[in-house]
């Protein structure tokens, strides 16, 4: 049971990418999905999250109206397009699930490998 995101990159500030959250060895329909990111020298903070049929989504403040979290139960991936990027975006990005619909780190699990995303100049 585990859950893999991908996605990441080297991008300019202004730029977009697309993270992908897949999973393996169980069915994410029923789970709460949630972004979150850990940056240099600083602790993992929550960046998303989406509930178990996409239905309600929140966000963190810095990244309301830049990104975008969906999910296609079908394919068992959850998505985060992320607009307008900003050097301050620059962190490992992880997903992780949890059965209910909160952005309290210590509810979710199933941490997968994260993705690099810097964003520079």
């Amino acid at each position: 049971v585990q859950l893999q995101a991908f996605g990441g990159g080297l991008v300019e500030p202004g730029e977009s990418l697309r993270l992908s959250c897949a999973a393996s060895g169980f069915a994410l329909d029923y789970y709460s999905i949630g972004w979150f990111r850990q940056a240099p020298g600083k602790e993992r903070e929550f960046v998303s999250i989406i509930s178990w049929n996409g239905g309600t989504t929140y966000y963190r403040d810095s990244v309301k109206g830049r990104f975008t979290i969906s999910r296609d139960n079908a394919k068992n991936t959850v998505y985060m397009q992320m607009n307008d990027l900003k050097p301050d975006d620059t962190a490992v990005y992880y997903c992780a699930v949890a059965p209910i619909f909160t952005t309290t780190e210590e509810s979710f699990t199933s941490w997968g490998r994260g993705t690099q995303v810097t964003v520079s100049s």
